[in-house]
């Protein structure tokens, strides 16, 4: 298939007929010195230094001629064997050049090596830091979730996420975990301190109320009681309240305390080991799960995540980085500053690329010799002539110019036996 490879250069194919014509008529001088010397030998003794000089720049430059054309075309267009080697054995040098390009550039130690050089995770998190590149990221990672969005249909999107989400808190047992979440709080009686910040607030609420419990006292009094007495009673009832406060307050070992504590140890073990508490929190649960607001969330939370995607893809440039952005460039600077964090991401990076390069190298040696399979031969021949055959004409230059100089050496060493 001619069509798979590229067309010709001009520039390349103008080069190479330049070095050809050259090459070539070193050739033909060395044709007409050697006719030359050759007449006028007898006459001229001398010139058969000069005649065996040009009839080696012959031979040599016919023969690297030969070797030069054979590589790409028959010579002359003759049939002979070992000859148009490209043509005839693309096929075998497209597995070899895939297995090549497997062995020795997709191999692990390589990649390894060129990755250690390389630095990848510094250069990507002072990529990423920069505030315009971590803007672009954000963008483009925000266009592309948004086109997805718009192509998926919401109800579909919005039974997935209530499916999921709504599905998996259905599966969870609440009372366990609300008991070990508890029991987390409690340790090293950290629970004490809750307690204290309650009294706080209970002797400030009586505080700030004493007046709506005084007349609370009077309106529940009948009628007939003084209104003195309903003050003794409101300062017998609110004076009680404020010591007992002021003593659980200030006394670490006090009753209400040990109580508090035996009700609440009691209350985490119901939790995590109680049926009937169980079944109490997994029918709370189910009421829950059921209440409109619930399923109105689970349908809303698509077409909110589904605006935000929207609305931020279409940011305009003036306006400040996002929290994504603020983030990304964060994260950046972070990998930076800590070289134990820089040493992880070069190793997550390398074992990443690795891990892509062992399961690729296969078929990437394949897609190359498939690829060179699928080449039409002369179009192939043609393609790298062009682009080596430049080189290899400084092989016939060389040949008839160091095929003379051997035949020089060679003439004169019998002249002189």
């Amino acid at each position: 298939m001619a069509d798979l490879i590229v067309l010709d250069d001009p520039a390349k194919a103008a080069a190479l007929d330049r070095m050809k014509r050259r090459a070539s008529g070193l050739l033909v001088l060395a044709a007409a010195v050697f006719a030359v010397a050759a007449f006028y030998e007898s006459r001229y003794p001398w010139l058969g230094y000069v005649r065996a000089t040009a009839e080696a720049s012959m031979v040599g430059g016919i023969a690297d001629w030969f070797a030069v054309t054979a590589l790409f075309r028959q010579p002359l267009g003759l049939p002979i064997p070992h000859t148009a080697i490209i043509p005839a054995r693309k096929d075998r040098i497209g597995r070899t050049l895939g297995g090549f390009v497997q062995r020795n550039f997709l191999s692990r130690d390589v990649v390894a090596a060129r990755l250690a050089r390389l630095g990848a995770g510094e250069l990507l998190a002072r990529w990423v830091s920069r505030p315009e590149n971590a803007r672009l990221i954000a963008r483009h990672v925000a266009a592309g979730l948004a086109g997805a969005s718009n192509v998926l249909r919401d109800e579909e999107v919005r039974e997935l996420i209530d499916r999921n989400l709504v599905g998996r808190v259905r599966a969870i047992r609440v009372a366990p975990i609300l008991g070990n979440v508890l029991a987390l709080l409690t340790e090293g009686n950290r629970h004490q301190e809750l307690l204290d910040r309650a009294i706080i607030l209970v002797a400030r609420f009586v505080s700030e109320n004493e007046e709506l419990i005084r007349d609370r006292i009077r309106d529940e009094s009948p009628w007939w009681v003084p209104e003195r007495v309903d003050d003794k009673i409101h300062d017998k009832i609110v004076g009680g309240i404020e010591r007992t406060l002021q003593d659980v307050s200030t006394d670490p070992g006090h009753p209400l305390r040990g109580r508090f504590d035996a009700a609440l140890s009691e209350f985490i073990e119901r939790l995590k080991t109680s049926p009937d508490v169980h079944a109490r929190a997994e029918a709370i649960k189910a009421e829950v799960l059921e209440h409109p607001a619930v399923q109105e969330f689970s349908r809303s939370l698509w077409d909110d995540v589904k605006g935000r995607l929207v609305r931020y893809a279409e940011r305009g440039d003036d306006e400040g980085p996002g929290a994504v952005e603020r983030g990304l460039v964060s994260a950046g600077q972070a990998v930076l500053a800590d070289p134990v964090l820089l040493a992880k991401v070069n190793g997550w990076i390398t074992d990443g690329v690795l891990y892509a390069v062992e399961q690729a190298r296969d078929e990437v040696a394949q897609l190359i010799a498939h690829t060179v399979e699928e080449w039409d031969p002369n179009a192939t021949s043609r393609k790298i002539e062009l682009a080596i055959g430049k080189d290899l004409q400084f092989i016939r230059i060389n040949g008839t110019l160091v095929g003379g100089l051997v035949g020089l050496a060679i003439y004169s060493a019998m002249r002189l036996l």
